[in-house]
């Protein structure tokens, strides 16, 4: 167990909030959060992808195997962020209960794969199929934000998120889900944690999905009532005539 990179995680990201605090001083706590939240987003998206298709193994085919010291470091600064992040939500009461749950089942997954030693390789899956539509979560905020929404940007920021995570977090995580429960290396309490992590996923999904569907009827219905003022603007001038 890392415990001295985890503590130095933690620290660091406390220190980048701390640091946001000073440069967006007119801003709220969790404008600054956010920050802290899309640079994690970014930065382990990063890590994570290096560390699967670069670094390797895969987790489709090594599910359950021993940790290397590149998927250790990894989740130690995902931890670190983590805790930080927990911390921050329970003192300020901005999350629901799906969104602490979906924290909690992350730092007990992330300190399970570190205590054992085992299924690094998995957890980095996951978190890497967790944070790649994180930054577009954080962009649409900022937008709401900066009333920029309402937008082109805003509409493709949505729809990049709602393929991304429909595809990556669902489509491919249904796979590596598959192999993890499939393969006889992975201890029965990581495939225990695997169902939780994957039930949250569909959880979201839903929820992300009627948020489509909203979205997609509101635009359908504000399209329709604009042509059709245009139709009744384009009656009158001919009448005028």
């Amino acid at each position: 167990m890392p415990v001295l990179e985890v503590i130095c995680s933690l620290i660091g990201w406390f220190c980048l909030y701390l640091l946001f605090c000073c440069i967006f001083a007119q801003r709220g706590p969790e404008w600054n959060c956010r920050l802290v939240t899309l640079s994690h987003g970014v930065l382990i998206v990063l890590l994570t992808a290096y560390v699967l298709f670069i670094d390797g193994p895969l987790p489709f085919t090594h599910a359950g195997t021993e940790n290397t010291e590149l998927q250790t470091s990894c989740l130690a600064v995902c931890l670190g962020y983590f805790l930080f992040d927990m911390g921050w939500c329970v003192c300020y009461h901005t999350e629901g209960p799906v969104m602490l749950a979906h924290h909690t089942g992350s730092i007990v997954g992330i300190l399970l794969a570190l205590l054992m030693g085992v299924s690094g390789c998995e957890t980095c899956g996951v978190i890497f199929g967790s944070e790649i539509t994180n930054p577009l979560l954080q962009t649409r905020w900022f937008l709401r934000q900066l009333g920029r929404y309402d937008s082109l940007l805003g509409d493709a920021v949505d729809l990049l998120f709602i393929l991304l995570f429909a595809t990556v977090r669902v489509g491919v995580g249904t796979v590596m889900f598959y192999c993890e429960l499939t393969s006889p290396r992975t201890t029965l309490i990581m495939k225990l944690g695997g169902v939780a992590m994957y039930g949250l996923a569909w959880v979201f999904m839903v929820d992300i999905a009627r948020f489509g569907y909203k979205k997609s009827r509101a635009k359908y219905k504000r399209w329709r009532e604009n042509h059709i003022l245009k139709e009744i603007n384009a009656q009158k001038l001919d009448g005028q005539k």
